[in-house]
């Protein structure tokens, strides 16, 4: 295997697997304190608040998996994308934050924008040659 081809498989799946860091474990910790999340939810005005919570747990845990397997990656890289780019100005309004918080959400703010960034990369490119897409020729 060449030094090329090494790393477009190794950093991929690299790449992957810290993207689901971010989300599969927020996924585990909205089941667990699921009726917290519903009212931090509801606190922001979101209707359905529990429908919220329970759409933001498949994507974060559902759509996380299937990031770090690499399966339907693109998909799943896409879902998360869109899911982010709802959810952010919503939960890091920074701009109408009490001026204590405004310095945390705004960097909150664009840490999750970045990550959309992150994430609308690899629903260009693929998930890299380690993936279950790769192997079933799908990437």
């Amino acid at each position: 295997m060449s030094s090329t081809s090494s790393t477009q498989t190794t950093i991929p799946l690299v790449g992957r697997a810290l993207l689901a860091l971010l989300f599969i474990p927020a996924g585990w910790a909205k089941i667990a304190g699921f009726s917290g999340v519903v009212g931090y939810i509801a606190s922001k005005g979101v209707p359905l608040p529990e429908l919220a919570a329970a759409i933001a747990i498949a994507a974060e845990l559902g759509l996380g998996l299937l990031l770090l397997f690499g399966l339907k990656a693109r998909w799943a890289a896409l879902g998360l994308a869109v899911f982010v780019g709802v959810i952010t100005p919503i939960f890091h309004n920074f701009w109408s934050a009490p001026a204590a918080q405004q310095m945390m959400q705004q960097q909150a703010f664009y840490k999750n924008v970045a990550v959309l960034g992150g994430l609308l990369v690899l629903f260009a490119f693929g998930p890299g040659g380690w993936s279950v897409d790769a192997k079933r020729g799908d990437a």
